[in-house]
């Protein structure tokens, strides 16, 4: 799987982006943030990014449905936030979130009536065939590539702009869509809700272009778009609020104001100077200005901070670092108090014990090397006598980023007798080693966080011996065939409280291996301006939800 804006593989990556996106995720308890139960209509709502283009192009999209797309594209399932701050999947385009077949491997959906695109044209099943292939062609490239492997003949299949067909999909009718898969996919009403299942007019999407002016099917659509400038969204008289259970569709219009210094920005927001009232940064606070806020209590109500979320993780080459003891032995050894505090202190994260991050519906809690943070140098020590080895010397691959918490692994594994030697590579080459076929490091620091809230997302990059090199995520290099059959099972599984149990029991199995030591959980801050309000945080993802957020006056 393809990394993709706020699902980033590595914490030097991850820092290197925060400007645009984040690495982690949210709340386990309930939805945080500014939410005043109602939403009032009207006003100009200000989204202030350091980048200086905006392609809307969902073909080339990774866009979460909840962030900047989903205010102007609807798909076949969508997100929704519960009270508790769950994230479910929910109807959206279609009646319901699809009903399975053939074991799981068929998926049948129905679209509502009266749905339209921003020109007042009638949205039919074959523009969610269409915009679905144009997710293929060669020239449409960088969204996600789940569809990719799950569609039968989709290997085979490279878009529409020669006028081929992809047969796997379906369109008896207007209102009637049907996938078939190569295998049972249970996960596939979350798939249904990403970025390539967006409609789009048969025929209409040029292969290049359309990005910047796309055709609308959500409550908003784009009204100008100018790299280095702003792209504004108005509202869309031909959505319809009665087909759609999620967006509330608050401000009048919306503007993303392109190329701004996060630290000017987040400091207009706080001062509520110009437009600062109406606007909040798209991207994580500056630290700077988080400590300002921090310690400014009217500045401080400004903030949403996300629950536990994106794994922070030391991965460790299964294929150098063979002896499962010594695995064993440096989950103890870790410091992740000290990691912690490399990384910004309690605000940047709890402590991590699982793979399946917080927020996942099914997800069990353990720890498998119950320590106290700091770890227990003792029994790591114990258990490097019982591998019959000496205690190795390791290579840690980082980027200059990654510069403290690296430091942090080093000095907390030195106190057992591991010593680590430290490389630091630019970031090109170090993504490269990390992906690559030939895996030349002993440890890396990681993070992942999915594309949807299931374990699937979570397990099968990280740990699916499929997944080791060619440009995938199996940075541990790790191969058991017996989490592979269990990753199998759960993926096949359509009832999905028994696939939570099989991806339980696999996330268990994966620790008892040891191939990676959970680090924390990550959090992620934002800041928005006084008189904007509805700005939430569910359990997943890490970030407010675009799709609810208003103004609490309209003035």
């Amino acid at each position: 799987m393809k990394t993709n804006a706020w699902r980033v593989f590595a914490a030097g990556a991850c820092a290197a982006v925060l400007a645009l996106s984040g690495c982690g995720a949210s709340d386990n308890n309930a939805a945080t943030g500014s939410a005043s139960g109602t939403t009032v209509k009207g006003g100009t709502l200000n989204v202030l990014l350091s980048s200086t283009e905006m392609d809307l192009d969902p073909a080339k999209s990774q866009g979460l449905p909840t962030t900047t797309n989903g205010n102007i594209f609807r798909r076949l399932t969508a997100w929704k936030i519960t009270d508790k701050g769950e994230t479910k999947v929910v109807p959206d385009l279609a009646t319901d979130t699809g009903k399975s077949s053939d074991d799981g491997k068929t998926w049948t959906y129905t679209l509502k009536d009266g749905l339209k695109f921003s020109d007042g044209t009638p949205i039919t099943s074959k523009d969610v065939k269409y915009g679905l292939e144009r997710s293929f062609a060669d020239s449409l490239t960088g969204g996600l590539s789940y569809h990719k492997t799950l569609l039968e003949g989709a290997q085979d299949y490279h878009g529409p702009f020669d006028g081929q067909e992809l047969s796997s999909i379906e369109t008896p009718n207007d209102e009637t869509i049907i996938f078939h898969l190569n295998a049972p996919f249970g996960d596939w009403p979350w798939v249904a809700s990403l970025a390539a299942f967006t409609p789009v007019p048969d025929g209409k999407g040029p292969a290049s272009g359309y990005g910047k002016l796309p055709v609308a099917s959500g409550p908003y659509k784009v009204e100008s778009n100018e790299a280095g400038k702003q792209a504004v969204f108005v509202r869309n008289t031909y959505w319809d609020k009665k087909t759609d259970p999620v967006r509330t569709a608050g401000p009048d219009k919306i503007v993303f104001k392109m190329g701004q210094d996060t630290s000017v920005a987040a400091q207009s927001i706080m001062q509520g100077t110009g437009e600062g009232k109406n606007s909040f940064l798209s991207g994580f606070v500056p630290a700077a200005q988080l400590a300002q806020a921090q310690a400014n209590p009217s500045y401080k109500k400004l903030l949403t901070t996300s629950g536990d979320g994106a794994l922070e993780y030391l991965a460790i080459n299964t294929q150098h670092v063979k002896n499962a003891k010594i695995r064993q032995a440096l989950q103890y050894a870790v410091d992740k108090k000290a990691y912690q505090t490399a990384s910004g202190g309690e605000i940047a994260g709890n402590f991590a014990t699982t793979l399946i991050t917080p927020g996942i519906e099914g997800r069990e809690d353990y720890d498998l090397y119950k320590a106290d943070p700091t770890g227990d140098v003792d029994k790591a020590k114990q258990l490097i006598k019982e591998s019959g080895e000496q205690a190795p010397t390791l290579k840690l691959i980082a980027t200059s980023a990654q510069a403290e918490t690296a430091s942090s692994i080093q000095t907390s594994l030195k106190r057992a007798g591991v010593k680590v030697d430290i490389q630091t590579l630019n970031d090109d080459v170090y993504s490269d080693t990390l992906t690559n076929d030939k895996g030349d490091y002993d440890l890396a620091i990681s993070s992942w966080q999915p594309d949807f809230p299931s374990p699937y997302a979570n397990i099968s990059p990280l740990f699916d011996s499929s997944q080791i090199g060619n440009g995938n995520y199996n940075l541990a290099r790790y191969a058991n065939p017996k989490v592979d059959a269990l990753i199998k099972k759960a993926t096949e599984t359509i009832d999905q409280t028994e696939a939570g149990k099989i991806w339980a029991e696999a996330d268990k199995t994966i620790m008892a291996d040891a191939p990676v030591v959970p680090l924390i959980y990550s959090k992620n801050t934002f800041i928005h301006g006084s008189n904007v309000t509805n700005f939430v945080i569910g359990n997943f993802p890490a970030y407010p939800d675009y799709t609810q957020v208003s103004l609490a006056s309209a003035n």
